[in-house]
């Protein structure tokens, strides 16, 4: 029984999304680096998406962690953001930090659409 003013412990469920939301945002972040870096031009495109992204997957973590009403519609933006983003990232395929971001996203989208079905 818990008492009032306490948060239930998270399912297992919602654990593995928040790590996969995390774990894709760290990547976000060094692709980013990692693009700007290298400097180009071409790339913005890619860029753009790794930052909604990022912050998508940031947020999404944070308001599962709080146990806020909105984190079943956050998960499902969150899934789209991810999609978008791998989607970004595969369009230059010689590119490793971009395979390894895309595939950290799809892992991300997946367990965020998991966690947008279920009533938190």
């Amino acid at each position: 029984m818990t008492q009032p003013g306490t948060m239930t412990a998270m399912s297992k469920e919602m654990q593995d999304c928040v790590e996969a939301c995390m774990a894709c945002h760290t990547t976000c972040e060094e692709t980013m680096s990692s693009c700007l870096h290298k400097g180009d031009q071409a790339q913005m495109q890619i860029m753009r998406a790794l930052m909604d992204c990022s912050e998508m997957t940031r947020m999404c973590a944070d308001m599962m962690m709080r146990r806020s009403p909105m984190s079943a519609e956050m998960c499902a933006m969150c899934a789209k953001a991810c999609d978008m983003c791998a989607e970004a990232c595969m369009s230059m395929p010689d590119d490793e930090q971009l395979m390894r971001c895309a595939e950290s996203c799809r892992r991300c989208a997946e367990s965020c659409r998991s966690m947008a079905s279920v009533r938190m």
